[in-house]
């Protein structure tokens, strides 16, 4: 129990496990990043920070609209890799630019950025959108530039209170964060499908023993299509001060939508959200995409996941007779888990 009060068990017992939600050993909601260079701490760099939860067997839940933004640039990448797909391409001029910006690490075998001045970091962004590299965070990580992590973090430095799966660690995938003032774990992290359409993401934990996936909290999928006068609905995202807390707000259905929206795509071809959606009204923390919204499931006795933060919605008011810029962002777009039940059942059954 986290907190216990005289007269009313049953309030007591609510109340905890809404604090369940949020407390780091008991949360399934957790951060996934794309890092480049894991091994080399010194050139470690993290990217692409989404929110993400865990549905049980290593299986991850996030968005699906971030894998198919552009970095614009890569900050590290296998020399044989730049030889086949991008020198070839180069100008004399191209191939200065690169040269100038990149250093070769003849143990390593790979070019490594070496400015962080925007102005070249556009122009290097400039010439690989000329040449058509895809530098979309899909294709990074199939390409191996660099990958998709789980992010643990804990005020202790052991991995869920358990020291044998804390040695599972090597020392390049556990590290102390003094932003967030938080022990670090790294867990390896592969894309199992992206549902574009719906917005969501499906993820596995991979390279990682059993004893170690299965200490991390899940939380059941509940695939009821709810309605306007659903009561207590939950969102569970990064807390509004930073990423390194949480934050379990009240949200409310306002309406349901049946949804378009062009996602643009210059390498792949623009895409469309289609499908159902709720209209959500509550506090969405810039940055919340990927989180679960939660009900309680009085036959389980325990709160599940329903939908998935997808994204927001900006209502334009005109001040000054000028619109430029005035957006408030009183509302959300989340996408019930239910239209792609039959799909995500597939894997439910087989983990």
């Amino acid at each position: 129990m986290f907190l216990q009060f005289g007269g009313n068990e049953a309030a007591a017992e609510m109340l905890n496990k809404r604090l369940a939600l949020i407390n780091e050993l008991t949360s399934p909601l957790l951060r996934m990043m794309w890092i480049y260079n894991i091994d080399e701490p010194e050139r470690r760099t993290f990217e692409n920070n989404i929110c993400t939860f865990h549905i049980g067997g290593g299986y991850f839940l996030s968005v699906a609209h971030n894998l198919r933004s552009q970095a614009g640039f890569y900050r590290s990448i296998d020399e044989a890799l730049f030889k086949q797909e991008i020198f070839p391409k180069l100008d004399g001029s191209q191939n200065r630019l690169m040269e100038t910006h990149y250093f070769t690490d003849p143990y390593t075998h790979k070019k490594y950025l070496n400015s962080i001045e925007p102005g070249n970091l556009q122009a290097i962004a400039a010439v690989l959108k000329q040449k058509r590299f895809d530098t979309r965070w899909v294709t990074l990580a199939q390409k191996k530039i660099c990958n998709p992590y789980l992010v643990v973090q804990f005020k202790n430095n052991v991995f869920y209170n358990d020291a044998a799966a804390t040695q599972f660690f090597t020392n390049t995938r556990r590290m102390y964060d003094q932003d967030a003032q938080k022990h670090t774990f790294l867990l390896e992290m592969e894309l199992v499908n992206a549902f574009y359409g719906a917005d969501i993401a499906l993820y596995k934990i991979i390279n990682a023993p059993k004893e170690v996936v299965d200490k991390i909290p899940s939380i059941n999928i509940d695939f009821t299509f709810l309605d306007e006068h659903t009561e207590r609905m939950y969102c569970l995202q990064s807390s509004p001060s930073g990423p390194a807390g949480r934050l379990l707000n009240d949200a409310t259905i306002e309406g349901m939508i049946d949804h378009f929206n062009i996602f643009p795509d210059d390498v792949g071809g623009n895409y469309v959200f289609e499908g159902y959606r709720y209209l959500v009204k509550g506090y969405f923390r810039f940055g919340s995409s990927g989180a679960p919204y939660i009900v309680y499931d009085s036959a389980q006795g325990k709160y599940v996941v329903n939908a998935i933060q997808s994204e927001a919605s900006g209502i334009q008011f005109s001040i000054r007779n000028d619109k430029e810029g005035n957006t408030q962002y009183v509302n959300a777009i989340a996408t019930p888990l239910s239209i792609i039940k039959d799909e995500l059942k597939q894997y439910l059954t087989e983990r």
